[in-house]
Order: C-alpha cells, then sequence, then structure tokens
C-alpha cells in the first residue's frame, strides 16, 4: 500500500524550523512519508510565522499558492505562529484551507491529519487550545533541527517578558523551560550523530530554568553540554536578554573551549527613554560594564546585537544616541528592523506615528555605519587563523563559517580550493568584505585569535 505523503514548508526563525522538524518526525513515526514536492503530496502543511507583518504577509503567500494549485483530495494545514493569533482571519483570507494547528500545541499535528482524513466534516478543522504546554508532553521527540552538520537545539519556548511592541507572549504564551536533562540526552544524540556545531535557542535563552527553580539554569546547562558531550566541537548561544547576562555565565562561557566566544544579544535601542517606552531593560550602563567583562574574560568575543528603528515617538535625538551609541559599543555583527505595528500588544496604543519613509532612511543609516565598524574588524583579521567549519563546495571555492558566524544571520568564510565537508580547518584570512572573509587552509591547528 502507498504510504500517505506530506510536504511541510517551514517559515520564520529558527525555533520555528525545530518545530518543523519535531512535526515531521511525528508524522514520519505515523507512518506517513514525507514528500519533496507539494503536487505530489497528499498532505500540505505550512509552519506559518506571525512575528510582524511582512513575515505574516508572506505566510499569507505561500498559504494562498498552495491552496490555489490544490489537486481534489489534497488538505492543507495552516499550522504555527500566525495560525495560532489569526485563525479566523487566516480562514478568511485563504479559501481552501482544511485545517489550523497553533503554535502552543504543534505536537498534536498527526491527531489534525487523522482526524481530516477520516472522513466528511465541517471544515475547516480548528485546532488552537489557548493553554501553552510545549516542553510538557512532548514525548521522546528530539527538539532539533539538524542543518548539515550544525543543529539547533531548542532549549525553552514561549516568553514571560514585557516588550511593548512583541507578540510573542500573545502568540507562544508564558516561558516554558524543557527539562535539563531530556536536553542533555539530546546533545549526546547530536555527539553521537557527528554533529560539530550545537546552537542553543529559545525566545530568550537567558531566563532558561526559571519556571524549574534553577538559579543559574542557562550557565549550568552549558557546563553540562560542554563536559558531556565533548565530541561536539562549538556550542554557540543565541538570543540572551540583556540584564541576565550574569557572572556565572560569563565565567562558564570563558572556561570551556567548546563554548565559543559569541552572544546574540538583542539591546533593541541604545536610548533610554526609547527603551523605556519600549518596556524593554533602561540600564545602558549595564550594557557598557557588562560588555567590557565580557570582553575582558574573552577578547576574542564575537557580539551581535539586533535595534529596532522607528518605533512610536523615536525622535532624532533619540536616533542620534542609537547611532552614537553602536559607534561606542563596535558590535561585531548587527541586525536591524524597523518598527511593526502589532494590535494587541503594549505599544497598539501609541500607534504607528512615523512615516514609513523615515524608518527605512533610519534603518539605511544604521546599517551603513555597522558596515564600516564590520568592515574594520574584517580587516584586522586579515593574516590571522582562523577554525572554519566547512559548510559546502562551489566553483573552486570551499565556503564555511567561522566561531564568529552563526548560520545563516552571520557572514561566511570562502576558501580557496575544495575541502571535506563537515571538517573544521585552519583558515588563514587573505581578504576582508563587510560581512565575509576569504582565505585560504594553512598547515596546523586553527586558533580563535584576538580581534
Amino acid at each position: 500500500m502507498k504510504q500517505v505523503g506530506f510536504h511541510l514548508v517551514s517559515l520564520g526563525c529558527a525555533k520555528n524550523t525545530v518545530d518543523s522538524e519535531s512535526m515531521a518526525g511525528l508524522l514520519r513515526q505515523a507512518g506517513f512519508e514525507a514528500i519533496l514536492l507539494p503536487e505530489e503530496a497528499d498532505i500540505l502543511i505550512v509552519n506559518t510565522c506571525g512575528f510582524i507583518a511582512p513575515a505574516r504577509e508572506e505566510s499569507f503567500r505561500v498559504l494562498r499558492e498552495l491552496a490555489e494549485a490544490k489537486r481534489p483530495g489534497q488538505l492543507l494545514i495552516a499550522a504555527g505562529c500566525m495560525t495560532q493569533r489569526y485563525g479566523s482571519e487566516v480562514i478568511d483570507r485563504v479559501p481552501g484551507i482544511d485545517g489550523l494547528l497553533g503554535t502552543r500545541r504543534w505536537m498534536d499535528i498527526v491527531h489534525v491529519v487523522r482526524k481530516l482524513r477520516r472522513g466528511p466534516h465541517p471544515l475547516p478543522v480548528y485546532h488552537l487550545p489557548d493553554t501553552p504546554t510545549v516542553g510538557q508532553d512532548e514525548g521522546d521527540l528530539p527538539r532539533v533541527a539538524i542543518q548539515g552538520h550544525s543543529a539547533y537545539l531548542k532549549i525553552a519556548d514561549g516568553c514571560r517578558r514585557p516588550c511593548a511592541f512583541c507578540a510573542i507572549p500573545l502568540i507562544k504564551g508564558t516561558a516554558v523551560s524543557r527539562p535539563p536533562e531530556t536536553i542533555l540526552d539530546e546533545a549526546r544524540r547530536l555527539e553521537q550523530q557527528g554533529v560539530r556545531e550545537v546552537i542553543l535557542i529559545a525566545q530568550d535563552t537567558t531566563d532558561y530554568g526559571h519556571d524549574l527553580g534553577l538559579k543559574n539554569g542557562l550557565a549550568d546547562l552549558l557546563e553540562r553540554i560542554a563536559t558531556q558531550a565533548r565530541g561536539i566541537d562549538w556550542i554557540r548561544l543565541l538570543y540572551a536578554y540583556p540584564g541576565n547576562v550574569t557572572e556565572r555565565l560569563i565565567e562558564v562561557m570563558a572556561e570551556h573551549p567548546a563554548i565559543l566566544p559569541y552572544l546574540d544579544m538583542p539591546l533593541q535601542h541604545g536610548d533610554r527613554q526609547v527603551l523605556k517606552r519600549m518596556r524593554r531593560p533602561a540600564n545602558v550602563d549595564w550594557v557598557r560594564n557588562t560588555v567590557a567583562k565580557m570582553r575582558r574574560a574573552m577578547p576574542d568575543l564575537a557580539l551581535r546585537s539586533t535595534f529596532l528603528v522607528g518605533y512610536p515617538g523615536e525622535s532624532e535625538a533619540e536616533f542620534q544616541t542609537l547611532l552614537d551609541f553602536v559607534a561606542e559599543m563596535r558590535f561585531d555583527r548587527l541586525g536591524c528592523f524597523t518598527f511593526s505595528f502589532e494590535p494587541g500588544t503594549t505599544s497598539e496604543a501609541l500607534g504607528d506615528p512615523i512615516p514609513e519613509e523615515v524608518k527605512q532612511e533610519r534603518r539605511a543609516r544604521l546599517m551603513t555605519l555597522q558596515q564600516s565598524i564590520s568592515l574594520e574588524k574584517n580587516q584586522g583579521l586579515v593574516g590571522k587563523t582562523l577554525p572554519v567549519l566547512v559548510e559546502g563546495y562551489d566553483n573552486g571555492i570551499s565556503i564555511g563559517r567561522s566561531y564568529r558566524d552563526a548560520p545563516e544571520i552571520d557572514g561566511l568564510v570562502l576558501i580557496e580550493g575544495e575541502v571535506p565537508v563537515g571538517e573544521i580547518v585552519p583558515g588563514r584570512i587573505t581578504g576582508a568584505m563587510a560581512y565575509d572573509l576569504t582565505g585560504t587552509v594553512e598547515i596546523g591547528e586553527p586558533q580563535i585569535v584576538r580581534v
């Protein structure tokens, strides 16, 4: 008998990718087959992103394309963040959807599919529980997404932070940490599978363990992974919340060579008053002091941050304060978003008064500044040797990343010649661009160097 096939499209961030991989794993365990082409599948699933308006529009576009191309008998399920919060709007805007599955109960995908396949019933099938139970009843299914020789490992879901502009708590619910022993088991399995890099992710990794009563949950978890899964070469940390980078966390990162001297800490702004209106940590001096501590403990630290421009009420003077702050801090990597009006968030009452062209102009000015900083930092690496994880080969060039580069969001290192994929090689840097580096393979052990 031919297996029933599913085609799953994953949109949005790496956290969504982990959810998608987990849903696919559950479907395969239940006897369904993953299909590469949507037209050949019996079930179409889109794991949507609903974080900001552009992400929602992309989700709607993908859903409409699949709905319009559906053949008789095919089923289309809208899952994920956008579905959780905007279920009725999704149905109104995309005729042809058969089922809705919210992000808070992604683990019920098999139940929803089987319900849809049982026969005639009122459509669409809604499965949008409000209670967030992610992390509590996932069974034995790993919460990882392996991409080449790297893997994202989700340690928690949801968020309890009060950021005025963010809809994540409305979508995901409050923070729920996964048990440390479960995470350790998954790290050890990844080690056995030959994964070279594990990337810990959550909405707020530094909040890990708060709901479990753990005082230094993230630091202790990192240390246990580094000591109990020694075959993992790189452990990378994303999504740290300002104010929660503790002395203990800095010590653990500095002590264990496998824990990369890399931190992604979204700060959102550099002006104290804007941060207060955002309901974000507004102690900018804490940032200065903590970054200084980290750079003393880890002289080779690569620091990434994200900023939001065009927040309601942001004056030109406040934006200039942000520019001055970025120039002072000299982040290695930086991302910038423009404010997206999100109904239901605390910032809704502020409206969206700053014109789009002003937002885009400010974003361009910030990124131009950062490009000059990034280029200067990259030029300082020429002649140095960095460990490079090779991920591909094309047209005589091996493509990889250094410890300074998280997948998909940071730069690349382009190495002359063909190097085996999955190897970590010493790359001697010969050239620098604003985001990427070029180099050659050098005989000898790679060294993380002082930038």
